[in-house]
């Protein structure tokens, strides 16, 4: 096997070997920001963008599976490593939520079994995350707080159980059979993801009024401040659309109801917030506006807001939702095509052959 070492001196590692050892699981991101601007415009249309962006994406998804599972056997200890570092394990959540966003968008497509398919991978891997990352975390920081190393990745926990939540609410009439079942996982997983969300942004406001914050930690993945309330406002929707007669989905009916109105409301108060804290690093602390994977943590976050504002006013009768999700879906999908274009020019000047 390939060690990257030759009779135990270093051998040089090709770029493709390089990114592959260093992959971050957050880079998932990518998938997740290009499923949910597929679902956005779905809703909204031209049909054939959000085609074009559901292929796009379940590309990305198949090449990062492939990338990361080539991580997983020829790079263990990389893999280890992130998994005793609080600012990268939470990433891994990114992987499952993934799955669950290709999934619903594969459902409304009219490819049950493979959102179904997709709903058991991502329930898996959530199941061993969801216990596997704060293990790491009790286990491998003995000698000190971790809450200097909190950031926004930590709330891809709460997306990934949001959003398995919402996978389990399609699956309901897929599966009639098993409907109860499903209803129940849906209302339990958004309630976990909704205390979840509570408590890490606890932590993170901690962090930021304890901790010195810089621009290098003021990174992009705070924006998912903003995801995580939209897709808890999603989630609770797609409970909301539930049939009435499933007792768990009666009991709960207005309590979700109330609940999503907040999660969406606090999600709007985070935007102002957010642009604020990026005008202060990149405008008056002059930090380089360059392009990095995780800013797709910023295009997703905008674009989950837009779906769950117009799914969300659609279930509840709020008119004044709609134009403003419409606005939001196209300033994501601007970005998308910005971040796009700019990664691709990258990769493209990493592939121009220069001499030694």
């Amino acid at each position: 096997m390939d060690t990257g070492t030759d009779r135990g001196r270093p051998r040089p590692l090709g770029r493709d070997s390089t990114v592959i050892r260093n992959l971050n699981p957050g880079d998932f991101a990518f998938v997740m920001a290009t499923g949910i601007m597929s679902t956005g415009t779905f809703l909204l249309g031209p049909s054939w963008l959000s085609q074009a962006l559901l292929i796009i994406a379940s590309i990305g998804f198949a090449a990062l599976v492939v990338a990361l599972v080539i991580r997983l056997t020829r790079y263990p200890s990389q893999v280890a490593a992130d998994f005793r570092a609080p600012e990268r394990v939470f990433g891994f959540f990114a992987v499952s939520a993934s799955c669950d966003l290709l999934g619903t968008r594969y459902a409304s497509a009219g490819h049950p079994m493979v959102t179904t398919v997709l709903a058991c991978l991502a329930a898996i891997v959530w199941f061993g995350l969801t216990y596997a990352v704060p293990a790491s975390l009790l286990l491998s920081n003995p000698r000190g707080s971790v809450l200097g190393r909190v950031d926004g990745t930590w709330l891809l926990w709460v997306v990934g159980t949001q959003s398995l939540s919402t996978d389990a609410s399609a699956l309901v009439p897929v599966w009639p059979s098993q409907s109860e079942l499903l209803t129940t996982a849906a209302v339990a997983l958004w309630s976990v993801g909704l205390v979840l969300y509570l408590l890490l942004v606890s932590l993170i406001f901690l962090r930021w009024l304890t901790v010195e914050m810089t621009p290098a930690t003021l990174s992009p993945p705070y924006w998912i401040l903003l995801g995580a309330t939209g897709i808890t406002a999603l989630a609770g929707t797609d409970i909301l659309n539930l049939p009435a007669t499933y007792p768990v989905v009666h009991v709960i009916a207005g309590f979700v109801k109330g609940v999503c109105f907040v999660f969406w409301s606090f999600g709007t108060w985070w935007i102002p917030l957010l642009i604020v804290l990026g005008f202060w690093r990149h405008v008056l602390r002059r930090w380089p506006l360059r392009y990095e994977s995780a800013l797709w943590a910023v295009v997703f976050p905008i674009g989950m807001y837009s779906v769950a504002t117009l799914t969300f006013g659609k279930a509840v009768g709020l008119s004044f939702m709609a134009p403003l999700g419409r606005t939001a879906l196209w300033v994501a999908f601007a970005a998308w095509l910005v971040l796009a274009a700019a990664g691709l020019g990258q990769l493209a000047h990493h592939r121009t052959p220069r001499n030694s």
